[in-house]
């Protein structure tokens, strides 16, 4: 009878799992032809760029500000020294308090990203939502993640419709 019971629950899990429908998507392929994406992407690579010369240059003039110190230090009194030392180590803290700034784990940068990146995610999960509505999927990979794909069937991966959803067909 437990026998019987074990290999009838098998069978309803088993009917149950084929009846569920599944489907791929390739995030990688689909961002990169998104242009919104990839002018999001250069927008932010110039404000980095620009941001970390600004860091860069406090964090030279620190630097120039102790090599000077190190080649007048016999030169100097004892307060002249102390003086010294307090401009360098401020000037060191206010570059690193703009690297804090920009580059920070809540920083501009991280801002500026979720600011650019975030409509165009949601743009996208809207589009894979509305493709598995109407398709019936239950589960929709991405399969450029780590998510520990071995195999996923060509058959199944919607990126193409994602793509023509958005607008960027092929």
């Amino acid at each position: 009878m437990k026998k019987m019971m074990i290999t009838a629950l098998l069978a309803i899990v088993a009917m149950t799992a084929n009846a569920q429908k599944f489907a791929l998507v390739d995030m990688d392929y689909i961002l990169k032809n998104v242009p919104a994406y990839e002018r999001a992407n250069e927008q932010l690579s110039q404000v980095a760029k620009k941001w970390q010369a600004e860091v860069e240059a406090l964090t030279t003039e620190a630097q120039t500000m102790y090599k000077n110190y190190q080649n007048e230090v016999v030169f100097l009194s004892q307060e002249q020294k102390k003086v010294k030392q307090e401009a360098i180590m401020q000037k060191e803290h206010e570059a690193s308090e703009l690297k804090k700034k920009y580059f920070g784990p809540e920083g501009e940068l991280f801002k500026k990203r979720e600011a650019l990146m975030t409509p165009i995610h949601e743009e996208i999960y809207t589009a894979v939502k509305d493709i598995s509505d109407l398709r019936g999927y239950s589960l929709v990979l991405d399969r450029a993640s780590n998510a520990g794909i071995i195999f996923g069937s060509p058959k199944i991966d919607i990126s193409n419709e994602v793509l023509q959803k958005l607008g960027y067909g092929n």
